[in-house]
């Protein structure tokens, strides 16, 4: 089986294009498939580019169109959590879509995506990785370590942490320290970025796996887009390291 690797952005794309082995592309729907071998499995690698619904198109071509299960998701966010720092990486264990729900009095109430409480009701919020797989990955990366980030990115000879949590989706690029503090303390979310949600809903419908896996590129502040542009290159090798070393228990 074919293993679906989604990047969004160049950044992230090119720490796996660079080490893809007999790639071959494909062309569909405006996007470029490249269809190889990366640490001994068949993968197809693939720049979907940003947004949910570049995420979800690009999800359904795969499962659908080439066969992919699982699916993952590997490059950057924004962090949430105020324990955590640039550099530090977060993988899912659900996805929620931050900008779906109702409005009321000026205000919007998070609601799982395609429900609104008055029509199809549901206690559900968010989309969870498949049990097996997640265990799979907890257990494959419980000795792993990653390097310590470069004194650019703010390191201090410590390796950046791993951990496992709630990522947030949306089609909102955060640079707010209240929408920040708000999206942590209501949702419980350690990181924000804008695909994991729509891969997740995409990949449940067509029964197949998936992974979000993000390294923290800013902290969705008042500096998230200078913090971006300074971090993205280093802190996206962090997320392709972790694929790579997960591929053989996928």
């Amino acid at each position: 089986m074919r293993i679906g690797i989604i990047c969004a952005i160049p950044q992230e794309l090119a720490h796996l294009e660079q080490v893809l082995g007999e790639a071959a592309a494909v062309e569909r729907a405006g996007l470029r498939f490249l269809c190889g071998r990366l640490e001994g499995r068949d993968v197809v690698l693939v720049g979907a580019g940003i947004g949910k619904v570049n995420a979800a198109m690009t999800a359904t071509l795969l499962a659908e169109r080439f066969g992919c299960d699982p699916v993952v998701f590997s490059g950057v966010a924004g962090g949430l959590d105020p324990e955590l720092h640039i550099g530090d990486v977060v993988i899912a264990t659900r996805t929620i879509q931050h900008d779906c729900g109702w409005i009321e009095h000026g205000r919007l109430h998070v609601y799982q995506a395609g429900h609104v409480p008055f029509f199809n009701p549901t206690e559900r919020l968010g989309f969870e990785v498949p049990g097996a797989l997640l265990a799979r990955t907890r257990q494959r990366l419980a000795d792993f370590r990653l390097p310590a980030l470069s004194r650019r990115a703010g390191g201090e000879g410590v390796p950046a942490r791993i951990v496992f949590g709630t990522i947030l989706s949306g089609d909102q690029y955060i640079h707010c320290e209240e929408t920040r503090e708000r999206l942590h303390r209501e949702l419980g979310g350690q990181a924000v970025e804008m695909e994991g949600g729509a891969l997740a809903q995409v990949c449940e419908a067509f029964g197949v796996g998936w992974l979000d896996i993000r390294a923290l590129s800013d902290l969705a502040g008042r500096d998230s887009r200078f913090d971006f542009h300074a971090f993205v290159d280093e802190v996206a090798a962090s997320s392709a390291l972790i694929l790579r070393h997960l591929l053989p228990v996928l």
